[in-house]
């Protein structure tokens, strides 16, 4: 049998501030709702999600304030840069996430975009709770020990 060709995961977009600001306690893919000119924008690389956020808004789950900069080889029919976008979700994982929010105070973080293996443009979202100023030194602390640990584990040899 012929096999397929089968792209990899393209991450076109990282929230790399959300691990550090966030403990996250779950994590899911989302697609999203975009116009043709978001998605050639897309591929050409420039969007940003750090800034972003997801909220629940009508028994839906918006993304809001993601930039997706306008497409230039576009006309009039061009979109808005940071409009909010619809997430593409189950019912019921809609359900959980707004319980989540509404009720425990956890935040909806994206944590990146990428187009998945059939060319589709997905979002890792988290749900997560805010750090306080103390875990996030303690974060980093953590990290600085485990960098320097490797550092003296290589020098020993």
């Amino acid at each position: 049998m012929a096999e397929k060709n089968e792209r990899p995961i393209k991450v076109i977009a990282e929230n790399r501030k959300a691990r550090f600001n966030y403990a996250i306690e779950d994590t899911l893919e989302a697609g999203i709702a975009l116009t043709g000119t978001e998605v050639k924008s897309i591929r050409n690389g420039k969007s940003t999600i750090a800034e972003s956020y997801a909220d629940p808004k009508d028994g839906e789950i918006w993304l809001i304030n993601a930039n997706i900069p306008e497409y230039l080889q576009a006309n009039r029919f061009n979109h808005e840069p940071k409009r909010p976008r619809k997430l593409l979700l189950h019912r019921k994982q809609i359900n959980k996430l707004m319980g989540a929010v509404e009720r425990q105070g956890m935040t909806l973080v994206p944590l990146k975009m990428y187009f998945n293996e059939r060319g589709r443009v997905k979002l890792q979202l988290a749900l997560a709770k805010g750090k306080q100023l103390h875990d996030k030194r303690d974060t980093e602390k953590k990290r600085d020990w485990s960098r320097e640990k490797g550092r003296i584990m290589r020098a020993r040899g």
